[in-house]
Formats: C-alpha cells, sequence, structure tokens
C-alpha cells in the first residue's frame, strides 16, 4: 500500500482545493467535477492500468522498459524499433520530471494545513516551505541507510490513511447525500459541455487524481499483479467515498479554501493534529515511493545500456532490489528544493503538474494498443484506444499549463532524456571506432602464441561484449605485450530481455588455454559475478578489461566523454575483486 498506492493515495490532500481555485462552488459544478474525478479514475488507472496495462509483463516484471522490449520483440523494422526506443526513452524521462513534483506538491500540501491549528493561523508561508524542505532534506539523507527496516510501517500507516479518509468521507455524504449522483458519467459529459473551455481547462487539475496511478503497472514485478488489482479494489473506495464526502463538504461550505483540512477540523477537532501528523506521514512514504521508483528506473536504465553505470549502492543484504544511487538521490533532492522554493504553494505547484505524467500515460497508451494491434487481441486493444483517446484529452488541458510553470517539469525531464540519448549514440559511435579482430583471425595467432613455452601459470579472465569480434586491448595484452596464461578465460555479461534469473556456464572451447564463460542476466538483477566465479570453479589470478582514453574536439562527444570519465566502469559497476583488475587503456578519436 506504501510502495504503490503513496502517491495516488495522498492526491485527497490538494485535488478537489486546486480544481475549485477557478471553479465557482455551486452544486452543479462540484458533482460535475466530481463525475470526471471518479471516471477518470476507473478509465486511467482502473482500465488502463489493472486492466489492460497489466496483461503486458515479462516474468512479472510492468514499466514503459518492459514495453519497450516486449513491442520491439514483435518488429522487424529497424526504423519502427528505433521509434519505439525513443518512445520509451521520452516516457521514461517525463516520468522522472513529474517524479521531482511529487514530493514538492505532497509535503507542502500537508504542511499547509497546519495553520487550521489554533495558534497556528498566521503562520507564514516561508515557515511552511522550510518545514517542507526540512522534511525533504531529511527523507533524502536517509536513503542511503536503506529503507528495509522503516518500510514495514508503510503499510499499517498507509492503511489507516486510507480508513481514515473513508470515514471522513461517510460522515461529509451523510451531510449532504446528493452528492452520490456523481458516480454517474452523465453529469460529467454535461459540465464539459456547458463550460466548454473552461471546463476543458478544468481537466489540467483533475488529472491530479490520476497522479501515481502508473505505479500499479512499475511495481507489478516486486509485488505481483493479482495482490496490486485487489489492493486497488480497497484503494479506490476509499478514494471515492473521500472525494464525495469532501464535495459535499463543499456543498455545504463553499467557502472552503482547503477542502480536506476543514472538513477534518468541522467533523473531528479533537483529532485534528493526529490526522495532520497522519497526513505527513502518508505523504513521506508517497515520496519515499517515488525515490525508490526512480532508482528502479535508473537501474533498469543502466543494466539495458540506455544509462551511463552510475554508482549503485546495495542497502541491504537480504533484498538485493534495496538499492541507492547517490548521484540520482542527490539530484532529485536539488529539483525537489528549487520546485519548492519556486512555486512556494502547493496550489502553485498543481498549475506545473499534469503535464509529464499524461505525456508518460499517453505514450503508454500508443505502446499498448500497438502490441495488442500485433497480437491480434482486439478487445485490449479497442480498451487501449479508449484510455489514451482520454490520455490525449489530458494531455491537451494540460499543454495551457507550460506558460504557468510546467515547463519546469519539461526541463526536469530534458536532463535524463538527453543523458540517455547522448549515452546511447555515444556507445554507438565509441564501439564503431574501436579495433577488433575476427575470432578465426585471432585464433590463428593465439594457436602459435600458446605453443610457445613462456605461459604464465595460473588462470587469466578477459572481459568482452562478444567472443565473434576480439576488442583491441586483448590483442595488445597477448600479441602485443605477449602477456598469455596457462588457462585463458573470455568472460562476457549478457543481460537478458527478461527481469529475473541468473546463469553462468562455460560454452564450447575455443582452443587448448582457451575457455568461454558467458553469465546471462534478467534486466532487474544484481549480479554478483565473484560468487558465480567461485561456482564455477574459476579462481583467476588477474582480470583484464579495456578502457578507452577519448580524444575529440567535438563538443558533444566531449561531454560524453566527460560523463564517461564521471561514472564507474563495467568493472566496478560489477564488484570485481579490485586486487586481481588491470585495466588496458586504448586511444580513441571520436
Amino acid at each position: 500500500m506504501g510502495l504503490v498506492f503513496g502517491d495516488i493515495g495522498t492526491s485527497p490532500i490538494y485535488t478537489l482545493t486546486v480544481v475549485f481555485l477557478l471553479l465557482k462552488s455551486s452544486p452543479g459544478n462540484i458533482i460535475g467535477v466530481l463525475s470526471l474525478m471518479i471516471w477518470t479514475l476507473v478509465m486511467l488507472v482502473t482500465v488502463q492500468y489493472a486492466w489492460v496495462a497489466m496483461n503486458l509483463s515479462r516474468r512479472g516484471e510492468g514499466g514503459t522498459i518492459v514495453l519497450k522490449e516486449i513491442l520491439a520483440s514483435g518488429l522487424k523494422s529497424k526504423k519502427l524499433i528505433f521509434l519505439v526506443s525513443i518512445l520509451s526513452f521520452i516516457g521514461i524521462s517525463l516520468l522522472m520530471g513529474d517524479g521531482v513534483i511529487t514530493p514538492a506538491i505532497s509535503i507542502l500540501s500537508a504542511v499547509e494545513g497546519a495553520v487550521l491549528i489554533p495558534g497556528f493561523e498566521h503562520i507564514t508561508r516561508a515557515t511552511i516551505v522550510l518545514i517542507s524542505i526540512i522534511i525533504a532534506v531529511l527523507l533524502f539523507a536517509v536513503q542511503s541507510k536503506g529503507t528495509e527496516k522503516v518500510a514495514g510501517a508503510f503499510g499499517p500507516i498507509m492503511a489507516i490513511w486510507f480508513s481514515a479518509l473513508s470515514l471522513s468521507g461517510l460522515a461529509g455524504i451523510m451531510q449532504a447525500p446528493s452528492v452520490l449522483l456523481a458516480l454517474n458519467p452523465f453529469y460529467g459529459i454535461m459540465f464539459l459541455v456547458h463550460h466548454g473551455l473552461k471546463g476543458f481547462l478544468a481537466l489540467g487539475d483533475i488529472i491530479l487524481v490520476a497522479t501515481g496511478g502508473e505505479a500499479l503497472y512499475a511495481d507489478m514485478g516486486h509485488l505481483g499483479a493479482k495482490p496490486i488489482r485487489q489492493a486497488w479494489g480497497v484503494v479506490f473506495v476509499a478514494l471515492v467515498l473521500n472525494y464525495l464526502g469532501q464535495g459535499a463538504f463543499l456543498m455545504t461550505h463553499p467557502e472552503a479554501k482547503n477542502v480536506l483540512f476543514e472538513m477534518i477540523f468541522h467533523y473531528a477537532r479533537a483529532l485534528y493534529v493526529p490526522f495532520l501528523l497522519l497526513s505527513i506521514a502518508a505523504t513521506i512514504i508517497a515520496s519515499q515511493a517515488m525515490i525508490s521508483g526512480m532508482f528502479s528506473i535508473v537501474y533498469q536504465g543502466i543494466t539495458t545500456r540506455i544509462m551511463p553505470m552510475f554508482k549503485v549502492d546495495y542497502t541491504s543484504h537480504e533484498m538485493q532490489s534495496q538499492i541507492y544511487i547517490p548521484s540520482v538521490n542527490w539530484f532529485l533532492l536539488f529539483a525537489v528544493i528549487l520546485m519548492m522554493l519556486k512555486f512556494q504553494a502547493s496550489a502553485n505547484l498543481a498549475a506545473a503538474y499534469g503535464l509529464a505524467v499524461t505525456g508518460t500515460m499517453t505514450i503508454t497508451g500508443i505502446m499498448i494498443i500497438w502490441i495488442f494491434s500485433l497480437r491480434k487481441q482486439p478487445l485490449y486493444a479497442i480498451g487501449g484506444v479508449a484510455v489514451t483517446f482520454v490520455d490525449v484529452m489530458y494531455l491537451s488541458a494540460n499543454t495551457t499549463k507550460i506558460p504557468h510553470g510546467a515547463y519546469w517539469s519539461l526541463i526536469i525531464a530534458f536532463m535524463p532524456l538527453a543523458i540517455i540519448l547522448l549515452w546511447t549514440e555515444g556507445q554507438k559511435q565509441l564501439y564503431r571506432q574501436m579495433e577488433f579482430m575476427r575470432l578465426e583471425d585471432f585464433l590463428m595467432k593465439f594457436r602459435e602464441l600458446y605453443s610457445s613455452p613462456r605461459k604464465l601459470e595460473g588462470t587469466a579472465l578477459f572481459l568482452l561484449k562478444d567472443v565473434k569480434e576480439i576488442p583491441y586491448y586483448i590483442i595488445q595484452t597477448m600479441f602485443n605485450h605477449g602477456v598469455i596464461y596457462r588457462d585463458n578465460i573470455f568472460l562476457s555479461i549478457i543481460k537478458r530481455n527478461d527481469p529475473f534469473g541468473v546463469t553462468g556456464y562455460f560454452k564450447e572451447d575455443l582452443w587448448v588455454g582457451l575457455r568461454v564463460f558467458e553469465i546471462q542476466a534478467g534486466y532487474m538483477e544484481v549480479v554478483e559475478v565473484e560468487e558465480i566465479l567461485k561456482e564455477a570453479g574459476i579462481e583467476a589470478r588477474v582480470v583484464f578489461y579495456g578502457l578507452e582514453d577519448i580524444s575529440t574536439g567535438n563538443p558533444v562527444w566531449k561531454m560524453f566523454s566527460v560523463i564517461k570519465k564521471l561514472t564507474p566502469t563495467f568493472i566496478k559497476f560489477y564488484n570485481f575483486p579490485l586486487k586481481m583488475l588491470h585495466g588496458v587503456l586504448t586511444e580513441i578519436n571520436l
């Protein structure tokens, strides 16, 4: 509940409040808006993610990268595969763009509830922002310690949170039962018809109700499709009850400015402070879920070789999925603080929120239609078309937010997108410039060299991508420097398209004294190379690997070279034993 529903579960704190900043709080408007909110949850979360998208997985794993792998495997045209890759890169980047706004808007909106506490009425905006920044700093600072010890509390806290939302919603509904008319989608459609452009613009705020919905699909691999669907049924009911209750309260108190907190203060004043603390805890959990999600997305990006090999720390001995990526953590904290200082209030941040998430949802919808069309599954394809139409409507409405702050989410999203494009193209260019020797030619020279008596005792490992093409550093080491061991092993680590599973095995020997060992791993696996080698009985004396010294006058490739120097090498990422490493430098001109 904390991992998957933290973000969407804290949307009631600010969604209805933001929608009615510009709309008149009339019964007709309230019922129309609530109808749109409820049916947005039905279409974009229940249908798009819980029903359609969750039928697409690789060994139970979901997310944008999984959709890309599934779709690319069904296409034969290289141009279409390239288009799918670009779409997935944009989707990942947009998710990160909105991911930064999630903690900022959630924490700010919860802390803003303090103004209703007697004696805190005159708390300044600067103080609210400062408290929010302190909470964010503490949250990001503890990431390096791992969340394993505190994660056990997330579920119970969120269960109490959803119970509180349900009960307060029921209390509100009892005061104005006519609000139940909002369950009929007719009132939502009529709201859009009667309000025209103003109603269309209101969709830009109504989408806040579904932010975090993509977590159902993205976290499928951690928890499984069945429990997520079952839990969503409970969460959906809690959210709908609370939104209806807030709407009923707004009908009887049209002057309300901060609807959820004023409703709680009105119906249960004695419990208001505990509820405020509960809401802050819920927003911290939502933010934690976002941070963990970002780490997971970047790790997928690293292992599928679309992102540089950022330094990754493993914070748990028991749970390998508990990872910490320092560079991502501090970038997110910087961006969150920047958002808080720039926008100052949750209502202002709402003007920036939604564009990136609707962009991600639209890309997901397009890929879903494409996959089910290729698979000739018309029912799911039609479902994909229906939800993508709704996605496009919301995306169109959110484009009007660009001048009002949504450009910030695009700026933030552009950073990972630029890194992905620079890294993938740079690696391709680097590969083209590297000198390789055909295996047949290499074996001819190796046989001649190996027959000489000058062999070093022990086993040497040589890292390479594909045994059919021998990289220049191996040629340098063996033939130019005359370094040859009695037992030479070519080691390849291959990332599979499915998320889980690790196997290590010897392939057919190439020649006497020259063996091939291959490790195949799912892209979500943390590979313990040293353990795999021990199990295979390989006791290496030295591990050779290639390093590139890039020289270039091109400013783009200079940036690529800087990123390559600043990030760990392949060898460090896979934690090879340091005492055995021997890097061989090759100069390459890009």
